[in-house]
């Protein structure tokens, strides 16, 4: 059966470390990760413009490596989010989520009856290509599957309590750029106002006893959030982490 250590170390209080990937969708991706400590990797589908064959394909990188593939998918849709999780993905994040009312129907297309309204297809990629007893496989699932929605405008911090405490959500993720866009502050991460939007989100998830997560730009900032009451933190992306190690090096070699 399948299942899902990170859902099940965040929902029980733990701490979670990993990476989002928005570029290099190669084989050597995950186990590259994994080696690195890695507990999960967050593949991008909103930004990234990658298709769901490619996403397939890092999926099943990710169990040969022993790490969690959850993927951010483009918008709270069905149709965008049942291929991503036949193709086995352990996490669904969804941006922009705003309404209790879009919470509720990303918890429901994440889930199978009694607990959603998720299709049915069985013995391919999410079930390792194995059969086995229907409801069984349904009820792993449901307890496999980490539901993160993204909560990253101003009338999604109004409505966060409604969003969290929606069943089925099982954890809050805080978008700090589109936040800060949308209060009018745009990457103003030292304003006031978003450092009290922040405390708002996690004390909001602390009071219900849901993890939160977000994008840390490096090991120290990912640190300071921990002491902050952040549980599941990305450190920083594919993209930036080749960058940034890469402008390192070449600045000592070049003085």
């Amino acid at each position: 059966m399948v299942a899902n250590p990170v859902r099940a170390k965040l929902l029980a209080g733990g701490q979670a470390l990993g990476v989002m990937a928005f570029d290099f969708f190669s084989p050597g991706l995950a186990p590259t990760l994994a080696a690195a400590g890695a507990e999960f990797v967050i593949l991008d589908m909103e930004h990234s413009g990658v298709g769901i064959d490619t996403i397939k394909a890092q999926i099943g990188f990710c169990r040969a490596a022993g790490i969690v593939p959850m993927v951010r998918v483009p918008g709270c849709e069905r149709h965008l989010i049942s291929p991503v999780l036949d193709a086995g993905a352990l996490g669904i994040m969804v941006p922009m989520v705003e309404t209790r009312a879009q919470a509720e129907a990303m918890a429901a297309y994440c889930r199978y009856r009694p607990l959603g309204t998720r299709g049915l297809a069985f013995g391919l990629a999410h079930d390792h290509y194995r059969t086995g007893p229907v409801r069984a496989a349904m009820d792993a699932a449901n307890s496999a599957v980490l539901t993160i929605a993204l909560i990253e405008t101003a009338t999604g911090l109004a409505h966060a309590r409604d969003i969290l405490s929606t069943p089925g959500i099982d954890m809050g993720w805080l978008g700090h750029f589109d936040l800060t866009d949308s209060m009018g502050i745009v990457g103003q991460f030292d304003h006031q106002g978003f450092t009290q939007a922040e405390a708002t989100l996690l004390g909001v998830a602390k009071e219900l006893g849901k993890p939160f997560g977000w994008l840390a730009a490096d090991g120290a900032q990912a640190r300071a959030a921990l002491g902050r009451g952040f549980s599941c933190l990305c450190l920083s992306t594919d993209v930036a982490l080749l960058r940034e190690a890469l402008a390192r090096e070449m600045a000592i070699v070049r003085k």
